[in-house]
């Protein structure tokens, strides 16, 4: 019987990877490739996600791991983990669109939490969720994110970060205890 977690491999990503990483994220953001899943954002934002500098910046810092998982070779969902003291930053989450609603994105949340646990000992992970995306809010708490009520706009103007369709877009810090 196949399950979410069936032959998946965890690796660090390299720079032979950022093309692929950059379409796997845009293809589960952005455009109508995205709305094949559920955590699209093209309803509120157009443009793109990120691009292969900043896919490369979070590869090649030392504090900071791209942690990419393949399934029969293929790169299938990526994550980036960031050291911060007695934390970590779990961010560029992307799952591919087809194979969202699996039960995948529970796996590779929790062997992130125990990576990240593990190389770093930090005590709590967070992240930041843009606040009108209530669906993905709420598969965060169903994981034990807690909402803090910590707001940062959103990078208006900046088109590195995609072209807003409304203007209420900000960011809110989720943080999850990791025991």
């Amino acid at each position: 019987m196949e399950t979410a977690a069936t032959a998946l491999t965890f690796r660090d990503a390299t720079d032979v990877d950022v093309d692929e990483l950059v379409a796997l994220i845009e293809s589960a953001y952005r455009g109508d490739d995205s709305r094949a899943g559920w955590t699209t954002e093209a309803d509120i934002l157009e443009g793109q996600r990120t691009d292969p500098e900043g896919v490369l910046e979070v590869i090649k810092s030392p504090d900071s791991r791209l942690l990419t998982v393949e399934r029969d070779g293929r790169i299938v969902a990526c994550c980036q983990l960031k050291h911060e003291g007695e934390n970590a930053y779990f961010g560029m989450f992307a799952v591919s669109p087809q194979l969202q609603g699996a039960g995948l994105g529970k796996v590779i949340i929790a062997e992130a939490e125990r990576q990240a646990r593990d190389s770093w000992g930090v005590r709590e992970m967070q992240m930041s969720v843009i606040s009108v995306r209530d669906d993905l809010i709420a598969w965060y708490e169903r994981r034990g994110y807690r909402r803090t009520g910590r707001m940062t706009p959103f990078p208006y103007g900046d088109e590195r970060f995609g072209v807003p369709q409304r203007d209420d877009l900000q960011f809110e810090l989720l943080v999850k205890e990791l025991a």
